[in-house]
């Protein structure tokens, strides 16, 4: 089953849900408006997997960044809520390496790498291409600058 009929699936249950999947529904009817605006701007092609898990991501990114924001003010129902979203996106994103796993891998690129070619550039354009979409790349960054230093 793909992530779309996943989504659908959901959509259908908590409607069934009614009060109990309130914010499931809207997070998930949220997620599908932004997955077909990406197809329409794609020229209206279906999008794959991999394509609709960068959409989610990025979703989940945004929520982030938001809590971020949060964190000062004394909003604790908008951070409460925002978590709740989030919580619901992973739902349908695969699991993230953790940051020992990351450190492994871009560990193995620096050393494959000529000596003369370790720049940060060269570093994340490696590493990202190996990790696209199975780490945040902030935290890829972090780590190719603290191996650089």
């Amino acid at each position: 089953m793909s992530i779309k009929e996943q989504l659908l699936a959901d959509m259908k249950s908590a409607m069934k849900a009614k009060a109990e999947g309130k914010l499931a529904l809207t997070v998930i009817r949220m997620a599908r408006a932004h997955i077909r605006q990406a197809e329409i701007d794609n020229g209206h092609v279906e999008l794959t997997d991999d394509q609709v898990i960068a959409v989610l991501r990025k979703e989940v990114k945004q929520r982030k960044e938001t809590l971020a924001e949060l964190a000062d003010s004394s909003r604790d129902d908008l951070i409460e809520q925002t978590n709740a979203e989030i919580a619901v996106l992973q739902k349908y994103l695969p699991a993230e390496l953790s940051e020992e796993e990351i450190r492994k891998v871009v560990q193995e690129i620096v050393d494959a790498m000529d000596p003369e070619q370790r720049n940060m550039g060269s570093m994340m354009k490696a590493a990202m291409a190996q990790l696209k979409g199975k780490a945040d790349g902030k935290v890829i960054s972090a780590i190719v600058r603290e191996l650089l230093a």
